[in-house]
């Protein structure tokens, strides 16, 4: 299937691991031409050395996404037009909602929302010159079923999700879509660190808090990144132009809600 996506530009976040940079590698090999978005500028460089490059043009942007200012400056920095958009932010650190302080949920505010924003107000006006346009978040399944032990997490999705919502009612009109990618328990960095954080709390072998993860979906065993970008590659193409304003798990079948 032709995804539509050569010669469209696409900003990814988070993009020098997991998630961010399996989309960043699909995207470029549909013929996209990529701009990789994160803090560390040695990793920036080599993933975009990774990405397939066929008269493309790939690029990236150093900024640090506890700075909204910073990231705004960028930005105007680049003087680049995006027809997608791909919001990714390494969760906020686990634990009780009731034992967070207020400044974590500042910091993951700031983040996950408030960085997601300026970001959409950056893009938006090129999408809707373009007619075409596609925000994607990828946040979590605990915006359908809250998650143990991510309490601050849990907290903030659910204000990107509800977000991301109220836009997909207002852009839909310039055929602009907003949709949400919900990862389960994906191999990557994020996961060995919710692993040893379970297991330092419970006494339990990492392999043991591993197994039991895993045995908490149907598929029994984690996705890998490139499963879940391929989720959001589709969203960004030409052929999803009437999926708007929706929650999409990618879980091996974890979440209990329909």
């Amino acid at each position: 299937m032709d995804l539509g996506l050569k010669g469209k530009n696409a900003l990814v976040c988070g993009s020098t691991q997991g998630i961010g940079k399996a989309t960043a590698i699909l995207l470029a090999n549909e013929g996209a031409n990529v701009t990789l978005v994160a803090r560390n500028e040695e990793k920036l460089k080599k993933v975009r050395n990774e990405l397939l490059n066929e008269g493309q043009e790939h690029s990236y942007i150093v900024a640090d996404f506890s700075n909204p200012e910073e990231l705004s400056n960028r930005l105007k920095e680049s003087s680049l037009n995006f027809h997608i958009l791909v919001n990714n932010t390494g969760g906020p650190a686990g634990g009780p909602v009731f034992n967070a302080k207020l400044s974590e949920f500042e910091s993951a505010f700031t983040q996950h929302l408030k960085c997601n924003h300026v970001l959409v107000q950056a893009l938006v006006p090129f999408m809707k010159e373009e007619r075409y346009g596609r925000i994607i978040n990828i946040i979590s399944t605990s915006v359908k079923q809250p998650l143990d032990g991510l309490g601050v997490s849990n907290t903030i999705r659910g204000a990107v999700a509800n977000w991301s919502k109220t836009l997909a009612n207002e852009l839909g009109q310039f055929k602009i879509t907003v949709n949400n990618v919900l990862p389960g328990a994906t191999n990557t960095e994020r996961l060995n660190e919710i692993i040893n954080n379970k297991a330092s709390k419970t006494g339990k072998a990492k392999e043991e808090v591993a197994e039991l993860m895993k045995n908490a979906s149907p598929a029994k065993r984690f996705a890998e990144p490139s499963e879940v970008a391929n989720a959001v590659v589709f969203l960004s193409s030409e052929r999803a132009s009437f999926i708007n304003g929706i929650n999409v798990p990618v879980d091996g079948g974890r979440t209990k809600s329909l």
